[in-house]
């Protein structure tokens, strides 16, 4: 029997409620956001302290090492292990309480920073230390790497926050650390502190990013045996943090974003020292590369103007007096050395900060597509120093012909970068351990540490010996083996460390051979194709953040079931390891990939909104292509991935069907041989589709000159422009009534409609379903089709079409045709405001805008925002996805995991609206009170003086979400348009 099934018979027959020894969630926990890599044997995620009291005893008694983890986004490998893992993220994640006039929060070890942001939030506090990672990272991970982030310079580290801790020792026992002298609990620590006063003291706590190590200097008699504080930064290596009290703090009243431009980072570094004078929260460096890198993927219009400079400081600073705070910041402009200032307004420095959060993943690739990895990320020095230690660390790696981009903490010292190290070389790791040895040797020179706030795990625990004496290391010896004498708390870290090159997720196993089968899709700057690009993903972690509130999508699935084998990069890490591991069978066909990527929607959130443009959708499409090579498909995937193609057939009975798919019995049997969840409704087609209505004989020709769509003197004009509007296979069948609104706001803007001729489809229903051989002939014409009729911009009203052929097209066909098209697409929106289209006014409706998946990730929201803003509609755009995406929410076994993921955002704003809607309705039953349809046909009730509530949604499936779960109708943006200039569509 092995390790992990005896693991799973004594964790169940203790009643440990929540854990797993299923191979695909040991694939998803094999790493961290680190280079490394090790295979847990079971993966615990307890409810109470119960069950980590029993797994601690099953895990001393068979001697299996047994690592804590929170979110995963460490970067030095501390949250891994060959035991047992416990993730206290999925259960032990409250704030317990909140105490707003003692400014303190006990949360579980697993509350992520930014729910207890938002819980402090409205009592006008907050925690003050911020990492990158705040969306998902928890405050039990904080503690372990005494983590700090970008106002750790205003706030502190997280351990000088700790105002109270709940630990279980190794034993079992459960002690609570707080203000009371704790020297009577742990006297052989007092003991062992007071002989090695002077040891303490020359070396350790020296400057503020200090992280490496032991925090000892929290122990000694001046700073009253704080062993909350020393706890912070131990990385599960003394005890299992459980709960603890956090001290909050007062938001400023006002804050100032100065951004101050500099020839190059190393200047910048040099001007650091100058922020001690003033009243600064934050001060980080920021590389120009890492905003070319954004502009490259979200373009330019994702990066405020900056002022001029190769590298710049983003400054903060707070104050309760706003004049104070103005002089503030015009005398540190006044003093600074920057060739070039600005100061930010809110949103402009809010996207500023969004760029920092995103540093590990944009400069994780070199501008010619080779990875860079971390290892060297984490070193700090006296911040008088950091501008000699950059510059003599950035002639280190041209010496050592290495590339790195310099960011992060500037105003603390602390520095972040990731290394292009060829690990899949030969001698690559070689290269690594060459260049670490260094880079720690010149930190030392510099009073400095090889970690300023994310620990040394197993990135470079074994390089302490080059900072601290003998001496140092036999006490951080000396006080591990008092708290974990047999070494089962997270082995490997700190005290007898493995080596920085072993376990090595790269080089450990390097890639196999390749994988049977020609790639299907073009895998555009990566050496193995499908191979390197899975290893893409370095675990950052941003899938995990609950990121719709801020009208983000990645990762719904994840957002849905708290599972980390269902968030982007616990698929990604499946992938990795069936191209690369020895875990899972080195196969296409592998059950475990086919597990973790059961639930992925294709909604290519992913793809934009990771750092590091992980693209799951693609990868997805790539395995089911390969795996059902030349087998049989399940017969969802014939029926819905040809549904295009069948409508073509059905439309010319669509009465008959109809009529047919409204007989129960006969329905049933029909979803359940098409692989269709039996709750799901069937589309009715249209009596007479689009292009029927198109080419009727009493219609104006596409070529001819265009007529006014509206009522006489509506306001049309001369047609002096022109414009492709591709007819899609959904509105054309099920919704023609949107591409006949298209088509009469166009006209009326004084645009000449143009129909292509030719049938034709995306084809996306093939490429999700993985058909790619049928996906790229069809594709292909329509491609050509489109190509043939010149330069005139192309748009649509269904937006995961217009992002076929604006992403996949050159993905699948990777030609030039493709690339052409793709320059031509607009969104509705964004066509409407290039060419100056006057807009309706609509300032009595306010809208609820469900945005589609692939539209947020391709094109973005902006165009839509502006647009309605200028009609004066109130918009409120939802974050997330609605969870139907295509043919997923249709599939039989996806239904609940469908409605999950629309309750994340999609779902309560409906029924929100609905309550507005209700008491609006009873507070205007009168006489002669106006009840009004809404915007066509939203079922939107309006009272005199009351607005006109929509449900926007342009997704021909987020439509059929909203109808299927909620009692709303959605409309899309041509059709509200059209309800405002009163426009009637005929032909």
């Amino acid at each position: 029997m092995s390790l992990a099934d005896v693991l799973s018979t004594e964790l169940r027959a203790a009643g440990v409620r929540d854990f797993s020894v299923d191979d695909t969630d040991r694939a998803a926990y094999t790493t961290d956001a680190s280079l490394f890599r090790l295979v847990p044997q079971a993966i615990v995620f307890p409810h109470d302290e119960g069950d980590v009291s029993h797994t601690l005893a099953i895990a001393r008694r068979l001697g299996v090492p047994i690592t804590s983890r929170g979110a995963g986004t460490s970067i030095a490998g501390n949250a891994i292990g060959t035991g047992i893992v416990l993730d206290f993220s999925r259960h032990m994640n409250e704030v317990l309480a909140l105490d707003p006039e003692a400014q303190s929060a006990w949360v579980q070890a697993g509350c992520i920073h930014a729910h207890l942001q938002a819980q402090a939030r409205p009592h006008g506090l907050r925690f003050g230390p911020d990492p990158s990672t705040h969306t998902r990272c928890t405050i039990g991970g904080m503690i372990g790497n005494n983590a700090c982030g970008p106002r750790a310079l205003g706030y502190g580290r997280t351990g000088d926050n700790i105002l109270a801790l709940i630990v279980m020792l190794v034993d079992g026992t459960v002690v609570t650390l707080d203000d009371t002298d704790s020297s009577e609990t742990f006297p052989r620590l007092h003991e062992l502190v007071g002989s090695q006063l002077g040891t303490i003291r020359t070396n350790l706590g020296t400057f503020s990013r200090q992280v490496s190590g032991y925090g000892l200097e929290s122990l000694l008699p001046e700073n009253d045996f704080d062993l909350r504080r020393a706890f912070a930064g131990t990385e599960g290596t003394w005890g299992i943090v459980l709960a603890a009290k956090m001290r909050l703090v007062k938001d400023p009243t006002h804050t100032s974003a100065v951004v101050l431009g500099y020839e190059d980072m190393v200047a910048a570094a040099h001007d650091a020292p100058l922020l001690k004078g003033f009243p600064v929260a934050a001060c980080e460096g920021l590389d120009s590369r890492m905003l070319d890198r954004v502009i490259e993927t979200k373009g330019a219009d994702a990066v405020p103007h900056l002022p001029e400079g190769g590298g710049w400081l983003v400054v903060e600073l707070t104050g309760e007096d706003e004049a104070e705070l103005v002089d503030e910041t015009k005398r540190l402009i006044r003093e600074s050395s920057a060739l070039d200032s600005a100061v930010l307004g809110p949103q402009a420095a809010a996207e500023v900060w969004g760029i920092r959060a995103d540093g590990a993943g944009l400069v994780s690739r070199t501008p010619d597509g080779r990875d860079a990895h971390a290892g060297w990320e984490d070193s700090a020095v006296p911040v008088e120093h950091l501008g000699d230690y950059l510059r003599d660390l950035m002639d280190l790696l041209t010496e050592h012909g290495l590339w790195g981009i310099p960011y992060g903490h500037f105003g603390d010292g602390c520095l972040h970068m990731r290394v292009d190290f060829p690990l899949e070389d030969p001698d690559g790791p070689e290269v690594m351990r060459t260049f670490m040895v260094a880079a720690t040797k010149l930190v030392a020179r510099y009073g400095g540490s090889v970690s300023g706030e994310h620990g040394d795990g197993r990135a470079r625990s074994e390089l302490l010996r080059l900072i601290y004496p003998p001496a140092v290391l036999d006490l951080f010896k000396e006080v591990k083996e008092l708290f974990d004498p047999q070494y089962l708390l997270n082995p490997g870290v700190i005290v007898d460390p493995d080596a920085l090159t072993e376990s090595l997720r790269l080089t450990q196993l390097p890639l196999r051979e390749e994988l049977p089968g020609t790639l299907a899709m073009a895998y555009e700057g990566e050496s193995a194709g499908f191979a390197s690009a899975v290893h893409r993903c370095t675990g950052v972690g941003k899938c995990r953040a609950d990121s719709a509130d801020s009208g983000g999508v990645m990762c719904p699935t994840y957002q849905a079931t708290r599972d980390e084998k269902h968030s982007t990069r616990g698929r990604a890490r499946v992938l990795q390891e069936m191209v690369s591991g020895d875990l899972l069978d080195s196969s296409w066909q592998s059950p475990e990939v086919a597990e973790a990527l059961d639930l992925c929607l294709s909604c290519k959130a992913c793809g934009t909104e990771c750092p590091t443009g992980t693209d799951m959708a693609t990868y997805k499409a790539e395995v089911l292509y390969q795996s059902y090579k030349g087998r049989l498909r399940p017969m969802k995937h014939y029926s819905l991935g040809f549904l295009p193609q069948l409508a073509r057939v059905i439309t010319p009975l669509a009465p008959v069907v109809n009529r047919v798919s409204g007989l129960p019995g006969l329905t049933t049997v029909a979803k359940k041989l098409a692989g269709i969840d039996i709750r799901r409704s069937i589309p009715q087609f249209a009596a007479t589709t689009f292009r029927q209505w198109w080419t009727t004989a009493d219609s104006t020709p596409a070529e001819a000159e265009p007529r006014n769509s509206g009522a006489p003197g509506a306001g049309a004009r001369a047609k002096t422009r022109e414009v492709i509007l591709f007819a899609d296979s959904w509105s054309n069948h099920f919704a023609p009534r949107i591409l006949a609104a298209a088509v009469a706001v166009l006209e009326r803007a004084g645009v000449t409609v143009r129909v292509i001729d030719q049938t034709v489809c995306c084809g996306l229903p093939l490429i999700s379903t993985g058909q790619l051989d049928a996906a790229k002939a069809n594709l292909g014409a329509t491609i050509s089709a489109l190509d043939a009729t010149g330069n005139v911009p192309i748009v649509g009203v269904e937006p995961s079409c217009l992002a076929t052929l604006k992403d996949d097209s050159q993905k699948l066909l990777a030609d030039e045709a493709s690339a052409r098209v793709a320059a031509r697409v607009q969104t509705f929106a964004q066509y409407l405001l290039s060419v100056g289209a006057e807009l309706p006014r609509l300032d009595e409706v306010e809208a609820l805008v469900q945005p589609h998946c692939h539209q947020s990730a391709i094109f973005g929201n902006a165009a839509d925002k502006e647009l309605l803003a200028r009609t004066g509609a109130a918009a409120k755009f939802l974050g997330g996805c609605c969870g139907l995406a295509g043919n997923f929410g249709v599939e039989e076994g996806h239904y609940e995991t469908s409605v999950a993921v629309a309750e994340v955002a999609l779902l309560p704003a409906l029924r929100e609206q609905e309550t507005l809607r209700n008491q609006e309705t009873l507070r205007n039953r009168a006489p002669n009170a106006v009840g009004t349809g809404g915007a066509a046909g939203t079922g939107a009730v309006a009272g005199v003086g009351e607005p006109t509530r929509v449900v926007l949604a342009d997704g021909y499936s987020c439509r059929t979400q909203i109808a299927d779960l909620s009692d709303a109708q959605g409309v899309s943006l041509p059709e509200l348009l059209a309800w405002g200039w009163s426009l009637e569509p005929t032909r």
